[in-house]
């Protein structure tokens, strides 16, 4: 049954309620990579808590209340096997704490047909304890066999790399194990730890996952091109390009373009791209 736009974006979803200590940033920090060499002074500030300080990234993983459950909503009908992560953008309305309290409200912000795919766009608003505006967070879902319902194609790809040299290089050395603690931070999906199941969605080993190449290459930029001020950034996005691998070395490349930072991150040992049409919107 093909996509009902009109009836999927008026689905309502229940307010959700969460928060963080700083523990959780602590563990999301390092499952990002932070933490090497474990006494350097700027690698603390993220993984311990006299000074802790958080990565804009670590909104992706917050508790928010929970995720809603798209299968029942009315007039969106997929296939979950065949659902794909595109893109990722966050929003800080203003810098992440090493602790809060928030609410969240959450929608489907838009649909786009893409001819063989549905491009499903995912909106959560999160507040703080006083019900300040603290992130909001847009994921692009492609729904893969479900396009061809007669909806707006979308804008068309943005922040693509310039053709010069980069204004800076960033290489992150990921752990074997990089993905078996990323997934601590609540993604569970067995692609990421075992072999067999990632055999099976065509991968030779776990993949890492793609939201922790996001943080990899938010924290790169972030050490790199911000001198580690984590308040700089207004607006973080990317396209997930192509999978890495535990154990792999991610190379980040960055360009200055006024107030914005473009960004392209591969894998170093297949010269395989990994994050691209990613972007830094910064604070003056």
């Amino acid at each position: 049954m093909p996509i009902d736009r009109d009836q999927a974006l008026r689905c309502k979803f229940p307010e959700g309620e969460g928060g963080w200590e700083r523990d959780d940033a602590i563990l999301y920090h390092l499952g990002v990579g932070a933490g090497v060499p474990q006494t350097d002074p700027g690698e603390l500030d993220y993984t311990y808590e006299k000074n802790l300080k958080v990565l804009p990234s670590f909104s992706t993983v917050a508790d928010v209340g929970g995720f809603p459950n798209l299968l029942n909503v009315p007039g969106l009908e997929f296939n979950l096997a065949l659902l794909l992560h595109g893109e990722e953008e966050i929003e800080l309305h203003q810098p992440l704490p090493p602790e809060a309290k928030l609410k969240s409200e959450t929608r489907i912000a838009e649909i786009y047909d893409k001819g063989k795919a549905a491009l499903l766009i995912l909106e959560v608003s999160t507040v703080d304890a006083a019900g300040a505006p603290l992130f909001t967070n847009r994921r692009s879902l492609f729904l893969r066999g479900e396009g061809g319902f007669g909806g707006p194609s979308g804008p068309k790809a943005r922040n693509a790399a310039p053709d010069r040299e980069p204004d800076g290089t960033v290489e992150s050395k990921t752990l074997p194990q990089q993905a078996l603690l990323y997934r601590l931070n609540g993604d569970k999906n067995p692609l990421h730890c075992d072999p067999d199941f990632a055999k099976l969605a065509g991968f030779e080993m776990p993949i890492i996952h793609g939201l922790c190449s996001y943080g990899i290459a938010c924290k790169a930029v972030v050490d790199s091109a911000l001198a580690g001020d984590v308040t700089r950034v207004a607006r973080y996005s990317a396209r997930f390009a192509g999978a890495g691998f535990p154990g792999e070395t991610f190379v980040t490349r960055y360009w200055r373009e006024n107030d914005t930072i473009l960004i392209e991150c591969h894998a170093k040992e297949r010269d395989a791209i990994i994050i691209s049409n990613a972007a830094f919107r910064l604070r003056s």
